[in-house]
């Protein structure tokens, strides 16, 4: 395997991260399994070196010694005296899932730690599911936080909701709008909107392009929810506010990525595929469509301000109202 098997190790690739499993833990667990992987290949010949030994003449009946060339093998890559081939391997994690998120999480090894870097400049939505549950409040908008206040959700219905999500979702694509300072009146700009590439250009709050209902059964509800620059914390948040515009109270019981960027759950490793030839197969497989859809999410903002890079926060540090970002832009 060896160097062969790290060369089909350049690109991107993705995993499914359950609930539970911090980030750094899963990123430990693949860069291991694919040094299992990279040193379980059978070792290459030993190279070959001559060397004159001692030994007896042949066919003299006394006893003269003489030097005699031989080929031997040399020693110095035997792994037993060199060790393991590889020792340490560097995979670049992509937007990342707290402990208790879950979905689709990307990664990158090689060259794809730096298509990492593309992703993020290319302002790429995510999908997100993220189940509610009415009729209570907690300190940290989780189901299982410490309980701060139960209320009656009687009187929510799948209207009310559904009037909510679009008030949200209409004041965060005006939102969207002031943070790509774009000026709507230019082609270049309608011709963006038309094509729904419209970024924001600098750092944001969480933006929703995108926000409705799949299931309603009080007091459990699930929304489909398309953002940047969200936290997952953010989403839980959002869920709270929606509660409270309902004149209820909300709590999140799950938040799952479905699909980051262009990587959906179909692209997505289970754990049980966490090793070397899977990976590859991934990279592989993902490499002409990473090429392509980053060229064409890149093409329009090329010559535009760079964004912040991967180790450096999209969301602001400013509270995201349910209702839209709109206290934070001016309007």
């Amino acid at each position: 395997m060896g160097s062969a098997g790290l060369a089909r190790l350049q690109g991107l690739f993705a995993v499914y991260k359950p609930p539970g499993l911090k980030w750094k833990h899963l990123r430990d667990t693949v860069e291991l399994q694919l040094l299992k992987g990279l040193n379980a290949g059978k070792p290459p010949a030993p190279k070959q070196h001559v060397r004159f030994l001692l030994g007896p003449v042949e066919g003299s009946e006394e006893k003269e010694l003489t030097l005699t060339a031989t080929r031997v093998p040399t020693l110095i890559d035997h792994p037993l005296v060199r060790g393991l081939a590889f020792t340490s391997l560097k995979v670049g994690m992509g937007h990342r899932l707290d402990s208790q998120a879950s979905g689709v999480l990307v990664l990158g090894v090689g060259h794809g730690r730096r298509l990492l870097t593309d992703m993020y400049n290319a302002h790429l939505t995510k999908d997100y599911t993220v189940r509610g549950l009415l009729g209570k409040a907690t300190d940290d908008f989780c189901e299982d936080g410490r309980l701060v206040e139960k209320t009656t959700y009687d009187h929510v219905t799948r209207e009310k909701l559904d009037r909510i999500l679009a008030v949200i979702q209409g004041s965060h694509q005006k939102a969207l709008v002031t943070y790509s300072n774009l000026d709507l009146q230019t082609q270049e700009a309608y011709e963006m909107a038309i094509s729904g590439v419209i970024r924001p250009m600098n750092k944001s709050p969480m933006l929703i392009t995108g926000i409705r209902c799949l299931q309603f059964a009080p007091p459990e509800f699930l929304l489909e929810v398309q953002c940047m620059h969200e936290t997952q914390k953010q989403l839980r948040r959002l869920v709270h506010e929606i509660g409270l515009e309902l004149k209820s109270t909300a709590v999140c019981a799950q938040v799952r990525r479905t699909r980051d960027g262009f990587f959906t759950l179909d692209d997505a490793l289970l754990r049980t595929q966490w090793d070397l030839p899977n990976i590859q197969d991934a990279i592989q497989a993902a490499a002409p469509r990473v090429a392509a859809e980053l060229e064409k999410s890149l093409r329009p903002w090329l010559g535009t301000q760079e964004p912040p890079g991967p180790g450096q926060p999209w969301d602001s540090k400013r509270p995201c109202s349910a209702l839209g970002p709109e206290s934070h832009v001016g309007h």
